[in-house]
């Protein structure tokens, strides 16, 4: 696979992320993009895992990108795209993010049957949240239903009327081959054998009135952006190429306008045209300008420019641990230039790194490159303590860059080793394993004696495993994972005493006390007083009846569940010269706070969270009383363009898997998010489950 390794300098690097729903062509596009470019000889296809972006076995077995995939081209002999594809599926958003924090450009694809799906809605707000500049692509116009403008109303419906038009289709579904371009004033008409040559025409009459309209209206929306452009639009009626050409590079890099192409990935029809525009218009490192950074040294924010002549920086967006490889590290170079052998310093942790090898990444085909300057896109093999989110730089020039947001976790289990011993290597997988997918996490709950694996859906963790087995050579089971309940008590009771005396031959045991327990306000916390007065309970003796107390609360008393939220008062007890010591006054507090606490009206308490659900409107129904039906409270509810957004407590017990029953119950149009909110009191016929479930549990024990 040739890829050139020559430099590039800033101005002619333009760096891509294809981002959409799932199923929108991404991938394809990747394909016909290098295949035009000349990078590749013939096109692969996702149907037979030849693809060069989707080449990892589960992409392949599966048919869907499951990571993010580097890739670059060159473009009119001089310019170097940089293209990220990434996944469309849910689970896998966290790729997607990474990309965008590293792209300067997004095309987002819209599909030519279904346009706006809730997946290009989730991507949309991320292109907001990072500012990038955006372009809309129709893809599949050769489907059988292509609606060429249904899609473009959702668009616009959806994300505004700076939504412009720069091409439409000539014609569309099955016999779609041409494109009109409305920028150009140019009819193409491409061969539909996939070789992506097209033949430049004039516009046919019957759509020249329709083009002179968009022509027409992408200037006037050019000129909008900008007052010195609209003044000359007004005194001359139009705008001459120069003042569009720059005004449309602006607009574009600032988000003012949002233009739209047309395609067929599949037949590599609209390609170059894209190629170009993205060349031509779509902005350079440079144009981005500086960036966010924090300079160590002087604790400080300061803007970085990607200028070749500055000290070196980099930043670490994606990390992927490759058989016979070891950890790809994969960077944008923010400030100077990197070059094999360069000693940086990571600045999360202070330790100095050599770069080695600096590769340009064609999928998994790697081309060794001498250096990478600002703004460009690289992979370097083998560092010893770095990874995504971390900032390389100069020992000079200390900076940290801003780290990516990962999504919250929408789904949980607890997992369990098959076979006896393989604990230590399972926690070395998982570790490794979430420094490759930070949207992966690992949790040890000792309360609950479970390793709890968290993610973005079924799908997420069920690769995770598999990872795990090839990896690292472990068999692992997922199975429900515990709820966190906690106890808690709703009265105060005044006095709670026990007598701890044992008389046995030698040295006998004693430890007196009284102690008053009461309720505090929910997420408080325990607190321990000492109200004693007059040595009645000797100093000594009482942070053995505190150990007491807290051990006792950590066992839990009616369900095994952890106590939490109340005070503790020691005011009165009594000793024995001789016979008392720690260990008796430990049991002392220990049973009389057991004691107290059954008689303070105890409680169970469940975690509730908060739950978010985008969805089409035609399921808002089914979704809500589904909520309903699993103990939720509808909080609230907003309208975003197709979609509704429904707002939810929810108890955690209830939303196992729900990412599944989302999935299936809205046909994969459904997303959702969640997070902890709060304990509340867990209803009463639900506390005999739980206490009967913790009763067997604690007899197999046994």
């Amino acid at each position: 696979m040739a890829s050139s390794s020559k430099e590039y300098s800033i101005e002619k690097i333009r760096n891509i992320a294809l981002i959409g729903h799932g199923g929108s062509g991404k991938t394809t596009l990747t394909e016909a993009l290098l295949y035009t470019a000349g990078t590749l000889n013939r096109m692969g296809k996702v149907e037979e895992g030849s693809t060069v972006s989707d080449y990892h076995p589960d992409e392949i077995e599966r048919r869907i990108s499951i990571n993010g995939s580097l890739v670059n081209c060159d473009w009119q002999g001089g310019y170097k795209c940089n293209i990220l594809d990434t996944p469309g599926y849910s689970d896998f958003t966290g790729e997607v993010i990474s990309a965008l924090r590293v792209a300067d450009t997004a095309v987002v694809l819209l599909k030519a049957v279904e346009g706006t799906e809730v997946g290009t809605e989730i991507v949309w707000g991320y292109t907001k949240r990072y500012e990038t500049p955006t372009v809309f692509l129709v893809n599949k116009l050769d489907n059988e239903n292509a609606d060429f403008d249904n899609a473009v109303a959702s668009a616009r419906n959806r994300f505004g009327h700076d939504v412009t038009l720069v091409q439409f289709p000539a014609n569309e579904g099955l016999v779609f081959d041409s494109i009109v371009d409305v920028l150009k004033m140019k009819m193409y008409k491409f061969n539909r054998d996939g070789s992506g040559k097209a033949v430049e025409s004039d516009i046919p009459a019957e759509l020249k009135e329709k083009a002179a309209s968009l022509h027409e209206e992408l200037i006037e929306k050019i000129a909008e952006t900008d007052e010195e452009l609209m003044n000359k639009f007004f005194e001359e009626g139009t705008l001459k190429d120069a003042d569009l050409q720059k005004g449309l590079r602006l607009a574009l890099n600032t988000r003012k306008i949002f233009p739209v192409f047309c395609a067929s990935a599949s037949m590599n029809i609209g390609m170059a045209g894209l190629l170009d525009f993205l060349i031509s218009y779509g902005p350079s490192p440079k144009d981005r300008g500086a960036v966010k950074a924090i300079d160590l040294a002087k604790k400080q924010e300061i803007q970085v420019t990607p200028d070749l002549s500055a000290l070196p920086s980099l930043f670490v967006f994606k990390t992927v641990s490759e058989q016979h490889v070891g950890e790809l590290s994969f960077f944008r170079v923010c400030s100077g230039a990197v070059t094999p052998g360069l000693d940086l310093t990571n600045e999360s942790n202070g330790k100095v790194e050599r770069l080695g090898q600096l590769f340009t990444m064609n999928g998994k085909e790697r081309k060794d490159i001498g250096k990478l300057v600002a703004g460009d896109i690289g992979a370097v093999v083998k560092l010893k303590d770095t990874h995504t989110n971390n900032t390389l730089s100069s020992k000079t020039f200390p900076v940290t860059y801003p780290s990516i947001e990962f999504p919250e976790p929408v789904i949980r289990m607890a997992i369990a080793s098959r076979a006896k011993g393989d604990e230590d290597r399972i926690a070395t997988g998982l570790h490794s394993l979430h420094e490759e997918d930070p949207t992966f996490l690992v949790q040890v709950d000792g309360q609950l004696h479970q390793t709890v694996i968290a993610g973005q859906g079924e799908l997420h963790l069920l690769i995770v495993t598999k990872r795990l087995k090839e990896k690292y050579g472990v068999d692992v089971d997922l199975n429900e994972p515990k709820i966190p309940y906690k106890e808690a008590i709703k009265a105060t009771v005044a006095s709670s005493e026990y007598k701890h005396k044992k008389q046995s031959g030698g040295r006998g045991q004693f430890g007196h006390v009284y102690l008053k327990i009461e309720p505090r306000p929910r997420g408080s916390g325990f607190e321990f007083v000492d109200a004693i007065v007059g040595g009645v309970v000797p100093g000594r003796f009482v942070p053995a009846v505190e150990k007491g107390v807290i051990e006792t609360m950590q066992r839990g008393v009616i369900a095994g569940c952890e106590v939490v939220d109340v005070r503790v008062t020691l005011f009165d007890g009594s000793y024995h010269t001789v016979d008392s010591d720690e260990h008796s006054f430990k049991i002392a507090g220990s049973m009389a706070f057991k004691k107290g606490f059954l008689e303070g009206r105890p409680v169970l308490l469940e975690p509730i969270n908060e739950v978010e659900v985008v969805v089409p409107e035609e399921y808002m129904g089914d979704v809500m009383g589904d909520i309903s039906g699993r103990r939720g409270k509808i909080s609230g509810m907003e309208t975003e363009g197709p979609f509704q957004k429904i707002k939810a407590i929810v108890p955690m017990s209830e939303l196992h898997k729900y990412s599944t029953i989302l999935r299936s119950m809205t046909q994969g149009r459904g997303v959702y998010r969640t997070r902890f909110s709060h304990y509340d009191e867990l209803p009463r016929e639900q506390v005999e489950k739980v206490i009967a479930a913790a009763e067997k549990a604690k007899v197999e024990a046994e």
